[in-house]
């Protein structure tokens, strides 16, 4: 925790308790964060002032931007269509790794230089023509209450919502949070304790608590994404028992995308994951039953491809962010088969799918 007497901002938080000691704790996220008046918690947006917590970032984002659904990463969550994205500032875990790290690890307030309230988001989003809006960049887990209000402003207006998040929660909290998202890329970031322990100061079984209460407990559809790191969390053993949980506790239609490693942040020492070991593990994966396995941040058209678990023929083709055919009717079946395709679907019209553009927008209060 960080302790300072600076002049707090920011609107009541949720989720806390007061200690006998005169401290309140953080009931947010496994850390369990126990504050003086005055301190932050791990995350640095949630604060102890004057004995209530409050969310120093309401309101207030690193930046908004225009971006394809299938870059959260979604592939089966309404190929094709835009989604405006946003963060805030901060973040519960210490990934060594992070490739946000600008932002999510920030104590720089400043950055945030965006303000703006859940209904200019959600009628932002209707202006654009965005279909969805995403809570990503930092982990939205912290900034909850914000992300929960902007996810009511959008269901007014029909617009869905995404939460691109590690899924470091409580379950009473993630129950109320992921009851208003829509679909949730969620970062299964390796699948032993050790890796979380020493590298992203956490731990693996809230996760996986999360994961699998979303997936039986809510509506919201989920895919999930493993950033493969060499030596780290890619071996075949590792890689098998990943697959293996996600089949028996998911079944075989959550998709699971294996995302390459680019040296950054704390591990610039560690080498760019080969496109190999990310063919390799889609075949473990597969070979463990499960129908829709993902390459990400390589160029793999195969990868990158929905396959028809009951013909074997591609339903969706892609190449990066764009879609090159697409065989699924409005229900979401394949048009070869008949068979149904697992997530959310709707009519698709090719020339007006979002493409690869990435659009950066201003909103003013």
């Amino acid at each position: 925790m960080e302790g300072t007497r600076e002049e707090l901002s920011g609107a009541p938080a949720r989720w806390w308790h007061k200690l006998d000691d005169g401290r309140i704790q953080c009931d947010l996220c496994p850390r369990d964060c126990k504050l003086h008046d005055g301190q932050r918690a791990a995350c640095f947006v949630r604060a102890n002032r004057g004995g209530q917590m409050i969310l120093t970032t309401y309101g207030r984002s690193s930046g908004f931007c225009i971006d394809p659904i299938e870059k959260k990463p979604l592939n089966h969550f309404y190929p094709g269509s835009s989604i405006l994205s946003f963060g805030t500032a901060g973040c519960n875990l210490a990934c060594k790794f992070c490739q946000n790290w600008d932002i999510s690890k920030s104590r720089d307030m400043d950055r945030l230089m965006d303000q703006a309230s859940p209904e200019t988001i959600a009628r932002a989003a209707q202006r654009y023509g965005a279909q969805s809006v995403a809570f990503t960049y930092n982990d939205p887990v912290i900034f909850a209450e914000y992300a929960m209000d902007t996810a009511d402003a959008c269901h007014a207006l029909g617009i869905k919502t995404v939460a691109v998040t590690a899924g470091y929660m409580h379950l009473a909290p993630a129950r109320e949070f992921y009851a208003k998202m829509d679909a949730a890329n969620i970062d299964l970031k390796a699948f032993t304790d050790d890796f979380y322990f020493k590298l992203c100061v956490g731990r693996l079984q809230p996760i996986l608590d999360v994961i699998t209460m979303v997936h039986h407990e809510t509506n919201c559809w989920i895919e999930l994404t493993t950033l493969l790191i060499p030596g780290h969390n890619d071996s075949d053993a590792e890689l098998k028992r990943l697959a293996d949980w996600c089949y028996k506790e998911l079944g075989p239609d959550v998709p699971l995308h294996f995302s390459a490693f680019h040296p950054d942040y704390k591990m610039q020492d560690i080498p760019a994951t080969p496109p190999a070991t990310l063919t390799r593990a889609r075949k473990i994966a597969m070979d463990a039953g499960l129908h829709y396995v993902f390459t990400g941040n390589v160029h793999d058209r195969a990868g990158e491809s929905t396959y028809c678990p009951g013909c074997g023929k591609a339903v969706i083709e892609r190449d990066w962010y764009e879609i090159l055919s697409y065989a699924l009717d409005d229900s979401g079946r394949c048009k070869h088969c008949g068979t149904a395709i697992a997530g959310r679907f709707a009519h698709f019209e090719k020339e007006k799918a979002f493409g690869s553009r990435r659009i950066p927008v201003h909103l003013g209060t």
